[in-house]
């Protein structure tokens, strides 16, 4: 058993229970924000992820993981509002998100310098609050690893060696840096066991996918509802072939959700995307996945254990808990 940080409090690696990998209470554009504040109102934002939030409690959520860091108006006290509000718990992260630069206040100071800013939100709070990350996040897209990109996916790889807390990753499968975020984090001697490589389920390609799982990290099927890099059916083709390879130890199934987003105009993201919610992976996948000959356990490995075993660096450990997921209920998988 191992104890992880969530935004109230450590929580024991036991009491995940049915967890969300990747769900966003709130992006926001930080210089936009901090210029021009007028344009935001906290308290709808608030209702609006207060409301996704209690949507996936009702369905059995237990944790969510909120990798919302630098450059995505990463604000841990309206973070720490939901999670009280709601009684889930929220499990919040460290880095930068950037695909291409970073300020010239790190362009200008060495990785250790930057890393150790990460170990100090993970081992003293973030923002100067008490509240501690529980994980470590950086970003690779379609732009390549740049220079800047590459000095965050070092000092995350530094930060996670001081700390022991896994990483989790943006990365851009059409490109492949999913292999060279994994190449340069295993360089810095990270265990392939405590990275998570976000956003493997935007391509079909199972060539690139069964190369990322063969360096023995985690993947991430976690943007169900987003259609633009890949359809929700070719996403479910992929998770069944998976299952059936024997690969539900190796992903997670969740949704990349914001509760809200100023990078588009208010109604753009429900209009484009209509079925980009947070429950959309517990009311319709899952059953859909079920229908197709993915079993009971694959699923509890992809919604509950998964998560213990990232965070504890293990893949051999059970959990004892019985969980309902979308009505069904049962105990340890096999």
């Amino acid at each position: 058993m191992t104890l992880i940080q969530s935004v109230t409090g450590p929580v024991e690696t036991s009491k995940l229970g049915l967890t969300l990998i990747h769900e966003h209470m709130r992006v926001r554009s930080e210089s936009v924000f901090l210029q021009f504040p007028h344009l935001y109102d906290e308290e709808k934002e608030f209702v609006k992820a207060v409301q996704q939030v209690n949507n996936v409690k009702k369905l059995g959520v237990n944790t969510i993981c909120d990798p919302t860091v630098m450059e995505l108006g990463r604000d841990i006290r309206f973070i720490e509002r939901v999670s009280r509000e709601t009684g889930v718990q929220i499990i919040a992260a460290t880095g930068i998100y950037s695909y291409h630069y970073i300020p010239p206040h790190f362009q200008n100071r060495d990785i250790d310098y930057m890393a150790e800013l990460f170990v100090r939100d993970i081992e003293v709070g973030i923002q100067n609050t008490s509240i501690k990350a529980g994980f470590l996040k950086c970003a690779t897209d379609a732009q390549g690893v740049t220079p800047d990109v590459e000095k965050v996916i070092r000092a995350v790889a530094r930060a996670h060696k001081k700390t022991g807390v896994p990483i989790m990753t943006h990365s851009h499968p059409g490109t492949g840096t999913g292999i060279n975020q994994l190449d340069i984090l295993i360089e810095e001697g990270v265990d392939p066991s405590r990275i998570l490589i976000g956003h493997t389920g935007d391509t079909d390609n199972m060539e690139y996918i069964l190369q990322v799982i063969e360096y023995g990290c985690f993947i991430g099927m976690d943007r169900y509802g987003l259609t633009g890099e890949c359809a929700t059916e070719n996403r479910n083709t992929t998770v069944i072939e998976l299952a059936k390879k024997g690969y539900a130890d190796r992903m997670f199934l969740s949704q990349d959700h914001c509760c809200t987003i100023d990078w588009y105009p208010e109604e753009a993201p429900g209009l484009m995307y209509p079925k980009w919610t947070m429950s959309f992976v517990l009311e319709e996948i899952i059953p859909e996945l079920r229908n197709n000959g993915v079993t009971e356990e694959q699923i509890k490995l992809m919604m509950v254990d998964n998560a213990r075993h990232w965070f504890e660096g293990s893949n051999q450990t059970k959990s004892s808990a019985n969980v309902e997921i979308g009505g069904v209920e049962f105990g340890n998988s096999k």
